[in-house]
């Protein structure tokens, strides 16, 4: 019997392929190392591009950028400089609207990555 190096499965002597995840069974040191290699950005950045992790801390970054500014330069700014019909925007809570966004976005991202396995 020959076990998968990427999976552990038991195959056939003379098989080619894994049974269960299809990877080679012949390949040299080369060929299973790039399998290792795809099987850590999938599983480590939620999928083969790494792309997951990428938007969550872009959006991430975005989030924080915007709590910045609207509670440090456009609420000050609003409280030197009435504007007529944004005086609500003062005493909006948009600390709590972005842990909110955040929040959501970090549940979203869990159910994503545990779908994929």
């Amino acid at each position: 019997m020959t076990y998968c190096q990427k999976c552990g499965t038991k195959n056939e002597d003379d098989a080619v392929f894994c049974k269960k995840c299809g990877s080679s069974l012949k390949g040299g040191k080369r060929d299973l190392d790039k399998e290792w290699e795809n099987r850590c950005d999938e599983e480590c950045n939620a999928g083969p591009s790494g792309r997951g992790w990428s938007v969550f801390w872009g959006i991430v970054i975005i989030l924080i950028g915007l709590w910045i500014i609207i509670e440090f330069v456009v609420k000050q700014y609003l409280e030197n400089n009435p504007v007529k019909g944004l005086g609500w925007l003062v005493n909006f809570p948009f600390g709590l609207l972005i842990a909110a966004v955040f929040g959501i976005f970090i549940i979203v991202f869990g159910l994503r990555i545990l779908g994929k396995r």
